[in-house]
């Protein structure tokens, strides 16, 4: 067996595996080893343990030369460093990853760990899951405590409208998620830093990713900082949210026009997770289009969004 030479010290598997899919993706093949069992997630190696990536001896060079060739861009006439891609990022949520594998494993979308021939690649699918899970849990707590009068049903209907797709799209737009996302060229040319839908996930899966790097104190002071408005409006009025198909019913017939239709466009995603896009027709003309977890949702969203055009300072009065 030829001489292997370590190339990359690390302390994140993530970082080894994404190396890794670099070097073959160049023909060069790669050993890992590490002090620590690998886990079935893609945590974090404890800073006691390290991973190691091996290579060929007559393959160090080419291999060295590889990596130092991918650590930095070119974005509007300036070098960049890759590690330092995520720095507005940062700034915006409010937490410093000690791995920054793991947010980039947050942002990287399934069309681009499908493009990825090597494997070394991994998408934000299962961080997704993980973060609706965390994120569920976090505000129903918030919910519990600060709303201690609501009862199960008030809860309940507080929770949904808190993390349904379009408030966490919207939250998603405003820490600019979209430009930072990692996408396969078919997303990128079809909008996908735009998608509502996608945006949601993706923002499921940065707080998977802030748990995961910080434990569940950092992610539950992300979500607490987040909902800190969405949580007091709750408890002021006593409700989830405004009722926007009713809202747009009201304003429609405050200016003698007929009122709105809603028709479902498409679905997608499995059974489980089901995606539904509606849209908002009034008088024959298509007004808004959103996405929802349910038809319902779907609805309630492409009536805020039917609002938000017809209200808008420089829109006409009918």
């Amino acid at each position: 067996m030829p001489d292997l030479v370590v190339i990359l010290r690390t302390h994140s598997d993530i970082e080894a595996q994404i190396v890794r899919g670099l070097l073959e993706a160049h023909g060069i093949p790669s050993v890992i080893a590490s002090d620590v069992p690998h886990s079935v997630f893609p945590l974090s190696v404890d800073p006691l343990g390290e991973v190691r990536l091996s290579v060929r001896e007559d393959d160090a060079e080419d291999a060295r030369r590889v990596i130092e060739s991918h650590r930095t861009e070119q974005r509007s006439g300036q070098v960049v460093r890759l590690r330092d891609e995520f720095e507005t990022l940062e700034r915006a949520i409010g937490y410093r990853f000690r791995d920054r594998g793991l947010l980039e494993h947050a942002m990287t979308h399934t069309s681009k760990a499908n493009e990825d021939a090597s494997g070394g690649v991994l998408d934000n699918e299962s961080m997704e899951f993980l973060g609706d899970a965390l994120l569920g849990f976090v505000v129903a707590d918030l919910l519990f405590r600060e709303c201690p009068a609501f009862d199960e049903g008030a809860k309940s209907k507080a929770k949904a409208g808190l993390v349904s797709t379009g408030s966490l799209a919207r939250r998603a737009e405003r820490l600019q998620l979209g430009e930072h996302l990692l996408l396969g060229r078919g997303e990128e040319k079809t909008g996908g830093r735009r998608k509502q839908a996608l945006l949601a996930d993706t923002y499921e899966a940065l707080i998977a990713a802030m748990y995961l790097d910080g434990g569940i104190e950092a992610a539950r002071a992300f979500i607490a900082r987040e909902f800190r408005e969405g949580i007091d409006d709750v408890r002021r009025h006593g409700v989830a949210g405004q009722d926007f198909k009713s809202a747009l019913q009201e304003l429609l017939q405050a200016r003698d026009r007929p009122l709105p239709e809603y028709r479902l466009v498409a679905t997608a995603g499995p059974d489980h997770s089901k995606r539904f896009e509606v849209e908002v027709v009034v008088d024959g003309e298509p007004l808004a289009r959103a996405i929802g977890s349910s038809k319902k949702e779907a609805e309630q969203e492409s009536a805020r969004a039917a609002l938000d055009r017809l209200q808008a300072p420089d829109a006409p009065e009918a």
